[in-house]
């Protein structure tokens, strides 16, 4: 039970020094790669993120050398910068690794069929359309699910002759 609690001094140094040095490793790719790794969550980012915490955690608790684990998250951000890279590029890789928005309310109805893929109901869009200080919804044009799965609420507005809803299929 001892060994459960508190080992040696040795080994709390080590992680501590670990932690310390994971830590400015971590930051220092971070602000190489950019501000897309700091960017809300999509699946895709979550994925990086994800694998950034366990690289790290395993940096800390040094089940890998701080060499290995700075390896590592060289190429979790790399293969990051070259598939967002990938997806601007190309349309096709864009929607396999991006998915894309779906509108779930549109001119006063509601898209059941988007809805239920999105599984959202009346009363979440409702809810967003509130946070947006609307009380007419009469004057919401559409409300959308983002790519990284936040709910945007677009106000109605005369003679609009290019929309951001150009690129969202009505289901």
């Amino acid at each position: 039970m001892k060994e459960l609690l508190f080992n040696d001094w040795e080994s709390v140094w080590h992680v501590a020094v670990c932690a310390v040095l994971a830590y400015f490793i971590l930051f220092l790719f971070i602000r190489i790669s950019g501000k897309r790794t700091l960017a809300k969550l999509t699946a895709f980012d979550f994925v990086v993120t994800v694998t950034l915490g366990s690289t790290l955690s395993s940096m800390i608790l040094a089940k890998v050398t701080l060499a290995e684990g700075a390896v590592a998250l060289v190429v979790i951000i790399s293969l990051q910068y070259l598939l967002a890279w990938s997806a601007r590029e190309s349309k096709t890789l864009e929607k396999v690794i991006n998915s894309s928005p779906t509108m779930v309310f549109y001119r006063g109805e509601f898209l059941e069929d988007a809805m239920k893929k999105e599984v959202l109901t009346h009363e979440e869009i409702y809810a967003e359309i509130r946070k947006f200080r609307m009380l007419d919804v009469d004057q919401v044009e559409a409300v959308v699910m983002e790519l990284n799965g936040e709910l945007t609420v677009i106000r109605k507005s005369a003679g609009v002759s290019h929309t951001s809803l150009e690129d969202i299929e009505k289901a």
